[in-house]
């Protein structure tokens, strides 16, 4: 018999699923193999960080073996999976704008996998044409132009492995 579980943090409406007698956790975003999904709500003024940590500690006293995450491969429950996401967490509060610039470049990543290649211009331009995207903008990061914005969010991508660049491209990686 399956419980379900509110998860709040990364959405409002967000649910978990837990079978105890196999101890299988359906985590959705509240929890990854390394960390967890980009807390919305934070990104719209609405405090959020500590339904994130509240679902981490209902994960805990769950105690679940296998975990089935929203991305990534089924993985095989340790404290350790707990403490980076702990770890995680903490550094986004601790540093908001990490958490914003975070959730911008999961945007700017999730049209990538999307279109797989596409102009760097026509990916400017996608950003602009996003209202999310733009509100993210307006709201935290006022003081560069936009297409400076995207292209440091684009090389911070580039350098972490998960997008490169060939010409006029950039592609997912």
């Amino acid at each position: 018999m399956w419980e379900v579980h509110s998860a709040s943090g990364h959405d409002p409406h967000s649910l978990v699923f837990f079978e105890p007698q196999n101890r299988v956790l359906i985590s959705a975003d509240a929890l990854w193999e390394n960390g967890f999904g980009v807390v919305f709500p934070e990104l719209e003024g609405v405090n959020a960080f500590s339904e994130v940590a509240a679902t981490l500690d209902l994960i805990e006293r769950l105690n679940p073996k296998t975990i089935i995450p929203g991305h990534g491969r089924v993985f095989s429950y340790r404290p350790e999976v707990l403490l980076r996401a702990r770890q995680r967490l903490d550094s986004f509060v601790s540093k908001p704008g990490r958490h914003v610039r975070h959730a911008a470049k999961v945007l700017l990543k999730f049209k990538l996998l999307e279109k797989q290649r596409q102009d760097f211009n026509e990916f400017v331009e996608w950003a602009i044409e996003t209202p999310y995207f733009m509100q993210i903008k307006a709201n935290f990061f006022t003081d560069i132009p936009i297409r400076t914005w995207i292209e440091q969010l684009s090389a911070e991508l580039i350098a972490a492995g998960v997008a490169r660049r060939d010409g006029a491209y950039i592609l997912n990686a």
